[in-house]
């Protein structure tokens, strides 16, 4: 099975070029982020004409995620454990389906905007919300899979220039160490141990030519479980989804497992 995980950053913009993506690609599972459109306005009838079962959760402001299927699509739920409100409304943040015996979430984990800012005290209490929902969804007897827009880089190496970071988000301490709150709980960062190549970036400013610069940041991320783990045969980042006019500022990582 081949399962990728993009952020579109809006959906309707973006559609023409996730159709034809989905037609080069030939993803059986891709989970998207930043819909930035209502559950009930998913262009659901274009990626049907595709072949895909869709799973949508979204408000229509920021946010929203989704799941695309080709090899099924069961128990879909929307929403993680005790997951937290920002300004008193629960936000479309992350989604869960069983595709072909594989238990998916996709996810768009807070910005957080800055340290000390009530939206980085969120995406902290977000992050231990999703960690309760792995160990609930852990005691499954089926293979697990976490992918979407963490809005974290794992570690120094994940972003162009750490030193173009102090003082911001994405790269402090307790953000890490929320993420690796996941791999306490049995996930592994999938794509560097698959990949022909060391950690490519997945994530690239619009401004200051950051794209032709290689001015990124990995964020978009695969976690899985021992049994997914193990059947990994491949990664890659898809660089060329983020070239041409009007792409999202995020390029599809896809990762190829035989399950």
């Amino acid at each position: 099975m081949r399962i990728a995980t993009w952020n579109v950053n809006s959906i309707v913009a973006r559609l023409p070029r996730l159709l034809g993506w989905l037609e080069s690609a030939q993803p059986d599972v891709l989970c998207l982020q930043e819909l930035k459109t209502t559950t009930d306005a998913f262009p659901h009838e274009e990626v049907s004409a595709l072949g895909y079962e869709v799973a949508a959760y979204g408000l229509g402001r920021w946010n929203g995620v989704a799941i695309l299927s080709r090899v099924g699509l069961e128990d879909v739920r929307r929403g993680i454990v005790d997951q937290p409100a920002y300004e008193d409304a629960v936000e479309p943040r992350a989604i869960g389906a069983t595709c072909r015996g594989l238990r998916i979430w996709s996810v768009y984990v807070p910005n957080g905007r800055e340290p000390g800012h009530p939206h980085y005290a969120y995406k902290l209490r977000w992050l231990e919300a999703l960690h309760a929902t792995v160990v609930a969804e852990s005691s499954q007897d089926r293979p697990l899979a976490v992918l979407g827009d963490f809005n974290i880089a794992p570690t120094d190496d994940d972003v162009w220039d750490i030193g173009a970071f102090e003082g911001a988000t994405h790269v402090t301490d307790a953000e890490r160490k929320a993420l690796a709150m996941l791999r306490d709980a049995g996930l592994s960062d999938i794509v560097p141990r698959a990949l022909k190549y060391d950690r490519p970036y997945t994530y690239w400013d619009y401004r200051q030519l950051a794209f032709p610069k290689n001015n990124g940041m990995r964020i978009d991320l695969v976690y899985g479980d021992p049994k997914f783990a193990s059947a990994v045969s491949d990664a890659y980042v898809d660089r060329e989804a983020r070239k041409g006019k009007g792409p999202s500022d995020h390029a599809p990582v896809v990762v190829d497992v035989t399950l």
